[in-house]
């Protein structure tokens, strides 16, 4: 388990500074930031297993009281992270991303 994932979300966050967000995304494969969002494509074999996915990433989201966006498709779903009360990134982000990659490796 990352480091990250062994964290909980806290309800006062700051911004991530730019030098931490390196670090965090090593903890993460296949995460990268765009326009501003974590995000990450999730692919799958059929549509049981797509929400199956979906299922585990509300679980994380309602554990940890932080919700991404998700697009989700047939076989397919792409999981947007951002901290709206800030307008940006926050660890919470990163964290609730570590908890969904731990969780598929479970």
């Amino acid at each position: 388990m990352s480091s990250l994932a062994s964290l909980h979300c806290e309800a006062k966050v700051d911004k991530v500074e730019a030098s931490a967000l390196a670090g965090y995304l090593a903890e993460l494969p296949g995460w990268s930031v765009s326009e501003g969002l974590l995000v990450k494509r999730f692919d799958f074999k059929n549509y049981y297993e797509t929400m199956a996915f979906v299922n585990v990433v509300a679980w994380v989201a309602h554990r940890e009281d932080h919700h991404p966006d998700l697009e989700v498709g047939y076989n397919r779903c792409r999981v947007s992270y951002s901290t709206h009360s800030i307008g940006g990134l926050s660890r919470n982000d990163f964290i609730c991303a570590a908890r969904i990659e731990a969780a598929l490796r479970a």
